[in-house]
């Protein structure tokens, strides 16, 4: 029997926002497509994690996408630089770090928006937050808010009437409540990568931006994570 909830694709990287936001669109009654990219990043370990968690929530289908960005490099995540380590709250929100990935939620969201005009969705839901976050620019509501009028302006589906929704739940969201807001929706946050750089075995650093992000939201929000970090000094 085919489904009556309207269709929404989430962008889901494996990562705690991603997961979230994943929830929160289930939760407001969509039928789930997860779409994850395998870029050529780091840490790809957060692809194996958005496997667990597309299937821990039953979607409607997951893909991963292939795009090698190593191609074009310009990011620590994607060349060889080094990954930013054990900077304080001020300095990860003053400037734009190495680890921005070039156009890389304008390549993301434009992938995505092809999905659900295929699919006959107009709803497209991404974890972007612009309170704890690292600096990136397209991360940023101007952002998204642009990127909605291109959508309509740039797909048979505008053209035609339709409108597509960038749905951005999480963007004036600390990360503490997104974590409780995450508990709520029942997300287990174990399944979860957030490590810019983990061991080979995907355990997390501990002392890249995002880690540091993740374990402050934590500590915040009164609830223990689950992750096991590297110990100070161990090698990966």
């Amino acid at each position: 029997m085919k489904s009556q909830k309207p269709r929404a694709v989430v962008l889901l990287s494996g990562g705690l926002d991603s997961t979230t936001t994943l929830a929160i669109a289930r939760r407001q009654g969509y039928e789930i497509y997860a779409i994850t990219f395998s870029y050529g990043q780091r840490h790809e370990i957060e692809v194996t994690a958005a496997e667990r968690i597309a299937m821990f929530f039953d979607v409607a289908r997951h893909i991963t996408i292939d795009i090698d960005l190593r191609r074009f490099g310009g990011s620590a995540l994607t060349d060889n630089i080094p990954v930013p380590k054990g900077r304080g709250n001020d300095e990860i929100s003053h400037d734009i770090p190495s680890t921005y990935v070039p156009a890389r939620n304008t390549i993301f969201l434009s992938l995505a928006l092809a999905w659900a005009e295929t699919l006959g969705a107009h709803d497209i839901f991404i974890g972007v937050n612009a309170l704890d976050y690292s600096g990136y620019p397209d991360c940023r509501p101007a952002y998204i808010e642009a990127f909605e009028k291109m959508a309509d302006l740039a797909t048979k589906a505008g053209v035609d009437g339709a409108h597509f929704t960038i749905h951005t739940p999480l963007i004036n969201m600390t990360k503490a409540e997104i974590i409780v807001k995450g508990r709520e929706l029942g997300v287990d946050f174990s399944m979860t990568s957030s490590c810019y750089d983990p061991a080979p075995d995907g355990k997390p650093c501990g002392q890249c931006d995002a880690c540091i992000l993740r374990r402050k939201g934590f500590a915040e929000s009164g609830f223990a994570d689950p992750l096991l970090y590297k110990k100070d000094g161990e090698h990966p």
